[in-house]
């Protein structure tokens, strides 16, 4: 008599790639009615961080005082190219140290439409799918 065994056969196919990490959900979702978590695809998770990042002064976070570009704090500066420059080193150094599933290509820092504004470029590469991706936003700067 023979006893079906209760493990699978075993295979010799290469082990799957590890999945890339995904963030929570930083905002609740609506469209889940039904109570459970809707998990947002890489690339959101990746941009909505991205944004955390850059918005989050450093001390904001309890138990993280390092964490965060804290781009406001350039809010009474004038808008000159000095000013414009550490914001674009401010925005590197922080998405650099805290964002590792991204390579920065370039980060650009213009002056905006408005006096009052500076508009902020990232161009990343998204290291697990290598695609290649732009996050434009704008910031408010002293209209020196």
């Amino acid at each position: 008599m023979t006893v079906p065994s209760p493990l699978p056969p075993m295979t010799t196919s290469r082990p799957r790639e590890p999945a890339p990490p995904l963030c929570w959900p930083l905002l609740s979702n609506p469209a889940a009615k039904d109570g459970r978590l809707i998990f947002p695809s890489l690339a959101e998770s990746i941009v909505d961080l991205v944004k955390v990042i850059l918005l989050t002064s450093p001390g904001e976070q309890l138990m993280r005082p390092e964490f965060g570009a804290g781009i406001q704090r350039f809010l009474h500066e004038p808008n000159t190219l000095q000013t414009r420059a550490r914001i674009r080193e401010a925005v590197q150094a922080a998405l650099g140290r805290f964002e590792a599933r991204i390579e920065l290509v370039s980060v650009d820092v213009e002056r905006g439409s408005d006096p009052s504004e500076a508009d902020v470029l990232i161009i990343y590469r998204c290291r697990f799918t290598g695609r290649q991706e732009t996050l434009a936003l704008v910031t408010a700067v002293g209209a020196g």
